[in-house]
């Protein structure tokens, strides 16, 4: 792209080195932020050096935080005895956003993948065995994902914390609110059968 100024060239090719944006998107968003008055785009540039400068992992957790421990894990308020275990940060924020599970979170950074090379020691199991070692937790809901990644997941925590006495729940998959059945694919159908419920 020789035909923008160096400034302007840098600043879209850093753009689209965000997921999902590509070259024009990358473009548009450039000229926007240059269309903008000096201090919002200032704002803009100061809000990403805080979020890479300030956040980190917490160390029991494993969320996405600026305190230590974040904010779940040190409410008073929550229930200690039963732990989410999600594959993302991302996934802590959709379920707290449903506001109805007041139990503790465990982010596992990733999910077994033999296909990526990825393995049980790549992911962040290890504490999550200390946590149910050192606390009093009578239930573990497993909430990876629903493809074959996050099922295998599962099924290896499973297989690892069952024999010691603790709850181990799976989230139901099925067929989303407003979804009509007849578009929903085997494996979907499947799912919402198993983890059908009594009325």
């Amino acid at each position: 792209m020789k035909y923008y100024a160096k400034p302007l060239n840098k600043l879209i090719n850093e753009l689209s080195k965000l997921q999902g944006i590509g070259n024009k998107t990358a473009q548009r968003m450039a000229f926007n932020i240059l269309d903008m008055d000096d201090r919002d785009a200032f704002a803009i540039a100061q809000a990403i050096i805080d979020a890479k400068t300030k956040m980190k992992y917490c160390s029991v957790c494993g969320n996405l935080t600026d305190t230590e421990p974040c904010a779940i894990c040190s409410d008073t308020e929550r229930d200690t005895s039963v732990i989410c275990v999600v594959e993302s940060p991302k996934e802590v924020a959709a379920m707290e956003r449903i506001r109805e599970f007041h139990g503790m979170y465990h982010v596992l950074h990733g999910a077994i993948s033999p296909l990526e090379g990825i393995g049980p020691e790549d992911i962040n199991l290890k504490s999550l065995i200390v946590r149910l070692q050192e606390n009093d937790v009578h239930e573990i809901i497993l909430a990876t994902n629903p493809n074959i990644e996050g099922e295998a997941t599962a099924m290896y925590i499973a297989r690892l914390i069952k024999p010691s006495g603790i709850t181990v729940s799976r989230i139901a998959h099925g067929i989303p609110v407003g979804g009509d059945l007849e578009y929903a694919d085997e494996v979907t159908l499947s799912k919402a059968m198993e983890g059908r419920r009594s009325l």
